[in-house]
């Protein structure tokens, strides 16, 4: 398909559903009845992050899209009391939407820490993962095994501080600002607006509050190990489109070259733009034509 068709999308706004007995809200593009893929958002994103995308897959390919809310983002439900956000824990949300869709095998679209936890599921269950489209990321955080003891000190001593209370602001202006001053990976208030508009939610004296659980700050109890990490990736069988962004988190770096070496079904395309190229709009058209190109109208 021309790269210039994929500039517009006609007739593809996003549906909401509930999945998971209530516990998972997400965003669905495409007809009903189309082959369906699971789309997997960054830590502390939703499924917004896919909502330039996704309609424009959606026309090019005739699939629906699901991009699913983690638990603790967007509209999906917060994790009980006295309970992690570990990388895994994840995984249940992604299981618990294919039991809700009757799939019983995904094609995943993936980005960032949803990228993670794809290749985690992809090397545990490989029946239940037929393909992987990641977007600027691969593999998982991880902390050397000496370093394991500080890791669960630092956890443990910020998940018995009281909670914080949500941030708020005076407006959703206000919001889409302090997410561009505080992300970790540099972002335009543009590319952050949908995210944001789907994180936050309006209080009773006209303020937006952030609707993610604060939880998701706290620093992991325990990661993966680099040796792990890597174990992981060279069990996936699934075959894999990788699309790094030039400004993105892997590039030539030292570890995500061990990361691309670690896996055997890679094909890799390095596109302009950052880490969140797939949002931004001055990169979401080549990133659609590559998918498109990649896994075509076939099997799809």
């Amino acid at each position: 398909m021309p790269h210039s068709d994929l500039n517009v999308s006609r007739g593809f706004a996003p549906q909401p559903l509930s999945l998971a007995q209530g516990r998972l809200a997400a965003l669905s593009w495409g007809r009903s009845d189309a082959p369906t893929w699971l789309a997997l958002h960054g830590w502390l994103d939703n499924a917004a992050s896919f909502s330039r995308l996704a309609p424009l897959l959606a026309e090019a390919l005739d699939i629906r899209i699901v991009a699913l809310d983690f638990r603790g983002h967007g509209c999906s439900s917060h994790a009980p009391e006295n309970t992690d956000y570990a990388l895994w824990d994840y995984c249940h949300d992604v299981l618990d939407a294919m039991d809700s869709l009757g799939l019983e095998q995904a094609i995943l679209l993936a980005h960032s820490m949803g990228a993670a936890v794809a290749c985690l599921l992809a090397a545990a269950l490989p029946e239940r993962v037929k393909r992987l489209t990641l977007i600027d990321g691969l593999g998982s955080l991880n902390t050397p095994v000496k370093e394991t003891a500080s890791q669960l000190r630092k956890g443990l001593a910020a998940h018995r501080r009281p909670l914080s209370r949500a941030p708020r602001y005076p407006d959703i202006e206000s919001a889409v600002a302090a997410r561009v001053a505080g992300g970790v990976t540099p972002m335009d208030s543009i590319t952050a607006t949908p995210l944001v508009e789907r994180n936050t939610q309006p209080t009773a004296d006209g303020h937006v509050q952030m609707r993610t659980d604060s939880r998701l700050l706290k620093p992991s109890l325990v990661r993966f190990t680099p040796e792990q990490v890597l174990s992981l990736l060279a069990q996936i069988h699934a075959p894999i489109l990788l699309i790094e962004g030039e400004r993105g988190i892997l590039g030539e770096r030292a570890w995500a070259v061990q990361l691309r070496q670690a896996v055997k079904t890679l094909t890799r395309q390095v596109l302009k733009g950052g880490h969140h190229l797939h949002l931004e709009p001055g990169a979401v058209a080549q990133v659609a034509a590559v998918i498109v190109n990649h896994w075509g109208r076939a099997d799809s």
